[in-house]
C-alpha cells in the first residue's frame, strides 16, 4: 500500500503547485512608467498602475490586504466618477472589490481576467464598513441558486440603480452579472433600456458584478474584446442560460496561454527584485 501513500503525496504536491502564487502575485508594487495595459483582459499585464484610495466619495475598497486595488488610471477615474454618482443618487456606499494586482497579470485562482487593470468587481451589497470589517466582509447572495432567480428578500431598487449608474458611462465595454440578475433587469427596467445591452450574463456573479472598460485611446498593446451583439440581450440568448445542461466528458485542464512578449520581458527583467517589496 506504500505506492498509494506516495501517490497521495505527489497529488497533494501537484495541487499545491497549482495553487501557489503566480509570478505576478509576488510583485508588491507597480512597475514604473507611463500607464500601459498590455495584452488582453485574460492574458496580460500593466505598467504604470495606480492605487485606488481605499476610501473616497461614495465608495470604499474592501479586502485591501490582498493588494488588488491597483488599476489603469482610467479605471480609477471611472470608479471615482461612479462613487460620486452613487452618492449624488442617495445610495449607500459602494463597495469596490478586486481591480488588479500592482503589475496586473495572472492570478493562481479566483480570476481569469483582471489582468490589465481595466476590470473591477463591485459588490451588490452596499453600505460603509469599519476598517476592520472591510478586511473580511461578508457578501450577500442576490440569487436563489436552486431556483435560478433573484432573491426578492435581498434585492432592491438600490441594486438596479447601482448597475444602471455603472453601465451608463461611455468607458464601459460590458458588465457581467449572473443570468438571473440580467433576467430581473430585463423584466423590470422601464424607460431607457439601451444600457441593458452592456449587461452580459455569466456564471457566478451573484454577489457582485464585474465592470470591464474599453482599451484606452492610444493603448497600442491593449487588445479590445469583440463587440457586443446588437439588441438588449433579453431574448433567447438569455433564456438559454437557464436550460438544463447536458453532462459533458471531463476535459483536461488547459495550459495557460503564452504571455505577451512585453509581459514576459517584465518578468525576466533584472529590475524585478525592486518590485517584490511594498
Amino acid at each position: 500500500m506504500l505506492w498509494k501513500f506516495v501517490l497521495t503525496i505527489l497529488l497533494f504536491s501537484c495541487s499545491s503547485l497549482i495553487l501557489a502564487e503566480t509570478e505576478w502575485q509576488k510583485i508588491k508594487r507597480p512597475i514604473p512608467g507611463e500607464p500601459l495595459p498590455i495584452g488582453s483582459y485574460s492574458n496580460g499585464c500593466l505598467i504604470g498602475a495606480k492605487a485606488l484610495p481605499l476610501q473616497g466619495e461614495g465608495y470604499q475598497v474592501i479586502r485591501s490586504q490582498k493588494l488588488r486595488y491597483f488599476g489603469h488610471p482610467e479605471m480609477l477615474a471611472y470608479l471615482t466618477r461612479l462613487g460620486q454618482r452613487v452618492k449624488a443618487a442617495g445610495l449607500p456606499t459602494m463597495l469596490v472589490g478586486d481591480i488588479a494586482m500592482p503589475a496586473g497579470g495572472r492570478f493562481a485562482t479566483g480570476h481569469a481576467s483582471h489582468q490589465m487593470g481595466l476590470d473591477a468587481d463591485i459588490w451588490l451589497k452596499m453600505g460603509g464598513m469599519s476598517r476592520q470589517q472591510a478586511q473580511n466582509p461578508t457578501a450577500i447572495l442576490m440569487v436563489n441558486r436552486k431556483l435560478q432567480r433573484v432573491d426578492e428578500r435581498v434585492w432592491s431598487n438600490n441594486q438596479t440603480t447601482l448597475i444602471h449608474l455603472a453601465a451608463t458611462d461611455s468607458q464601459v465595454a460590458r458588465i457581467f452579472v449572473n443570468p438571473a440578475i440580467k433576467l430581473k433587469l430585463c423584466q423590470t427596467v422601464k424607460g431607457d433600456r439601451s444600457w441593458l445591452r452592456k449587461i452580459r450574463p455569466w456564471f457566478g456573479h451573484d454577489a457582485h458584478f464585474h465592470v470591464r472598460l474599453h482599451c484606452p485611446k492610444g493603448a497600442q498593446y491593449c487588445e479590445e474584446q469583440a463587440a457586443i451583439p446588437a439588441g438588449e440581450g433579453c431574448g433567447a440568448e438569455l433564456m438559454s442560460w437557464f436550460e438544463p445542461k447536458q453532462p459533458s466528458a471531463s476535459v483536461p485542464a488547459k495550459q495557460p496561454p503564452m504571455l505577451p512578449i512585453l509581459c514576459q520581458q517584465l518578468l525576466d527583467s533584472p529590475e524585478k527584485q525592486q518590485w517584490l517589496t511594498e
